[in-house]
């Protein structure tokens, strides 16, 4: 719920240039009743199907926003021993956390099995044995999905893609049948689903579709063979607008998969991460400096690469907008932190009115893979976060300190 009013940003009902007075920069932004409402589209959207919505820590893990989530009812999707202490502390109910990932280990097994999740979504033989052996030591069995890597392609950014034959997620589709025979055969196996994630910003509805058909395929031929699955896990990845693309909308994907299930006795679970948290959060930063280089125009800012590394890493476009907008004439300039790299950057090329030293700005649609990916690269204390809840606001993560940066060390 981000909009101008009077040349001024707001977060719901309070100003940012405000709290970027108040708490400094750089400054996580989230909007509480931006979280509840893509959420509740996606509740809407799959209401005439047995689902659960399992928020993906992943894309952003503060504990107030995760609570959000959890208060509302949606369960929880890790991929590590810190997820599940965090969705524990969080109030998911085990019931409905899913864990993911490739490497999982066997204390983060025996830690999830003593927890009672719903389920662990198995990514290769050996990890199944693995798991199989852990829990023969604990007496009890494991609920599992086998992750089939379905040969999808996602359209979306090599780096996020994860759903064909190179990546390294899943068992190939050609043998997931054995898989499954291997795994009805084990004492401490229970059987109970089948998952696939083929990839994350995912602008067009066609991928998930055709996801859908290859699993419930698969539903189909292990149901013949006596295996009878209760779970089928369509994973996350439904893209956001950053920039000019047109990502579908939960009831455009519903309208698909909606008939194809109806008459089953499937439960569906959805991912999703950046969709539920994208849109609602911004990151607010303070202009330093204004230079020339050749050419160049910078706008040097008090953000940096470690404070969103998403440009860096994936070239990825975020809209930035002024905390106060002014008229004048917009010129090209590169919006730069102070990171000694040059791939320390938010914006190239991008016009706008030149903004001045001391000005806010907010970087948009910095709610996923914001804060979770960031670093104290350079020895930066990490940013402070803040959840906007009308006109009330609180800090739910401290700004770290000089002292944050050495704690532990010798």
């Amino acid at each position: 719920m981000f909009h101008v009013r009077n040349r001024s940003l707001y977060v719901e009902r309070v100003p940012v240039g405000k709290l970027a007075g108040l708490c400094g920069t750089p400054l996580y932004i989230y909007s509480q009743a931006q979280l509840l409402r893509n959420f509740n589209e996606f509740e809407r959207a799959f209401k005439d199907v047995p689902h659960v919505i399992c928020y993906a820590l992943k894309a952003n893990s503060n504990l107030s926003v995760a609570r959000t989530f959890s208060q509302a009812g949606a369960g929880a999707d890790i991929v590590s021993a810190g997820e599940l202490y965090r969705a524990a502390l969080a109030g998911f109910p085990p019931e409905k956390i899913v864990f993911s990932g490739v490497g999982k280990t066997a204390d983060e097994m025996r830690y999830a099995l003593d927890s009672g999740i719903l389920m662990f979504n198995v990514e290769s033989m050996e990890e199944l044995a693995a798991l199989n052996r852990v829990a023969r030591s604990l007496g009890r069995k494991a609920p599992v999905a086998i992750r089939v890597n379905p040969d999808v392609e996602a359209g979306s950014h090599r780096h996020i893609s994860t759903g064909t034959a190179e990546n390294k997620f899943g068992i190939q589709k050609r043998s997931i049948l054995e898989a499954y025979r291997t795994a009805r055969s084990l004492g401490h196996i229970e059987v109970l689903g089948i998952q696939a994630h083929i990839g994350s910003q995912i602008t067009s509805a066609r991928p998930f579709l055709a996801l859908l058909l290859v699993l419930l395929r698969l539903v189909d031929e292990l149901s013949r063979e006596g295996i009878r699955l209760r779970v089928v896990d369509v994973g996350g990845g439904i893209g956001i607008t950053y920039h000019r693309e047109s990502p579908p909308s939960p009831s455009e994907i519903a309208r698909s998969f909606i008939p194809l299930l109806r008459g089953r006795n499937l439960k569906l679970l959805f991912e999703p991460g950046r969709f539920l948290v994208g849109n609602a959060g911004i990151l607010a930063t303070r202009v330093l400096y204004r230079k020339h280089s050749g050419r160049k125009r910078f706008v040097i800012v008090d953000a940096a690469m470690n404070d969103l590394a998403r440009p860096a890493l994936y070239d990825a476009y975020h809209r930035i907008t002024p905390a106060r907008s002014r008229p004048g004439r917009r010129e090209a300039v590169d919006v730069v932190g102070p990171v000694c790299e040059s791939g320390d950057y938010f914006a190239r090329g991008r016009k706008m009115v030149l903004p001045g030293p001391g000005e806010v700005l907010a970087i948009e649609n910095a709610g996923a893979y914001g804060f979770a990916m960031s670093s104290q690269y350079n020895s930066r204390p990490r940013a402070a976060e803040i959840l906007v809840n009308g006109r009330r606001w609180d800090v739910v993560r401290e700004r770290e300190t000089l002292k944050d940066l050495v704690h532990g060390e010798k």
